[in-house]
């Protein structure tokens, strides 16, 4: 094989390496679709007991929302659980709540990590509880949010992740920031559930046997973002699936200003960066075990953020206009089917009026995630935690 060969394989092969984020998720789709057909519908266990959990609030110097958030979780229909907000180098003097179920806990020494905060809670548990949920310090849930965990508990799974659903539409940014979330709960959770492999974790509305968490992550020390990357490969790479349920509904508030959009985005495109090899680990797995969640799940963690790998599949189409005229035909199509993909998640999805107008908005929220991208070497040390406002 001469230089020039070798050469333009690579080329190709660089090409696949980002083109096949374009259609798998409509071969996906169409996996779902066919076993939806010719399988029968999952039956729900019988729901005869409460199991106790744990509830993990974690906040980091912000305390604004927190009455708001433990007013909606003391109105869940459910009994058995402990509230534990962990206010990581937070000014508690003005948080008073006088229901015991709910323990507040100040860390003597600043944390500045998802995990720390989960562990001291877990540290100082009042008792032995059977399950967890992760909940962020913005969000809001629905009052069965427990009760449709336990549908999944109840079949033999030992981790569900609920919908993030958007807590406010009043922003550009904030409805670009929703159909986002709709796209990936669709994807990433419901259709990659339901062809057999696992959903991605979301940070929060997450619930998980307090012993499977504990062994996930009990033996490291996860700092920065991305702690939810870290569980999620370590739950499939055990062997274990990640439920999805549409019906455990988390309301999360949406980034809504500029600003909030380059440091949070900065934040998360440095995690993909960081762990984006995890995939590598899982398909190789997957394929010496013949373990289809981990093969497939492999291949969704290798992918880009959103924005990242589309610039470049515009950059490689217009490049084979002048290289490989066909191909450049084939980027065009394998763009063309992503569109219609990300469609199709919307209108299968409770989509709001309003996200469907911010649409045009895309390129212009495109530019502000290249500008986190810029920043994503410093994107641990300008934000630990988003911080939520309502203008943009």
């Amino acid at each position: 094989m001469d230089v020039r060969t070798l050469a333009y394989n690579l080329w190709l092969l660089l090409q696949l390496s980002i083109g096949y984020n374009l259609v798998l998720p409509v071969v996906l789709l169409v996996g779902y679709l066919i076993r939806k057909a010719f399988v029968s519908k999952r039956q729900s266990a019988p729901l005869t007991l409460e199991p106790d959990y744990a509830i993990i609030v974690t906040a980091y110097e912000q305390t604004v929302l927190l009455p708001s958030v433990v007013a909606s979780l003391l109105k869940l229909n459910y009994t058995n659980y402990v509230i534990y907000i962990v206010a990581d180098k937070c000014d508690i003097s003005t948080l008073h709540f006088d229901d015991p179920r709910v323990q507040l806990l100040r860390p003597e020494q600043v944390l500045a990590s998802n995990t720390r905060s989960h562990f001291y809670a877990i540290q100082r548990f009042i008792r032995p509880h059977e399950r967890l949920t992760i909940i962020d310090s913005d969000n809001l849930v629905d009052s069965e949010y427990l009760n449709e965990l336990n549908r999944y508990f109840a079949q033999g799974f030992t981790a569900v992740q609920g919908i993030r659903e958007a807590k406010n539409l009043d922003t550009t940014f904030s409805c670009l920031d929703a159909a986002r979330d709709i796209y990936y709960h669709f994807y990433d959770g419901k259709v990659l559930f339901e062809v057999g492999s696992s959903a991605t974790l979301a940070g929060s509305g997450m619930a998980f046997t307090t012993e499977l968490y504990r062994a996930s992550l009990e033996h490291l020390d996860v700092t920065g973002a991305g702690f939810d990357k870290v569980l999620q490969k370590a739950i499939v790479g055990a062997g274990h699936r990640i439920a999805f349920t549409e019906s455990a509904i988390v309301y999360d508030e949406k980034t809504a200003q500029s600003d909030q959009l380059v440091k949070q985005r900065a934040r998360w495109i440095n995690t993909w960066f960081k762990y984006f090899s995890y995939g590598f680990g899982l398909i190789f797995k997957g394929i010496t075990t013949f373990n289809w969640n981990q093969f497939v799940f492999g291949l969704i963690l290798l992918r880009p953020p959103l924005f990242i790998f589309l610039l470049l599949s515009v950059v490689f189409m217009l490049i084979n206009v002048w290289v490989a005229p066909t191909l450049a035909l084939v980027w065009l199509l394998a763009l063309l089917t992503f569109v219609a993909g990300f469609l199709i998640a919307l209108l299968l999805s409770d989509t709001h009026p309003k996200i469907y107008k911010s649409l045009w908005n895309i390129p212009r929220f495109m530019l502000y995630q290249i500008m986190a991208l810029l920043k994503v070497r410093k994107a641990n040390q300008i934000s630990v935690a988003t911080k939520h406002g309502s203008s943009e």
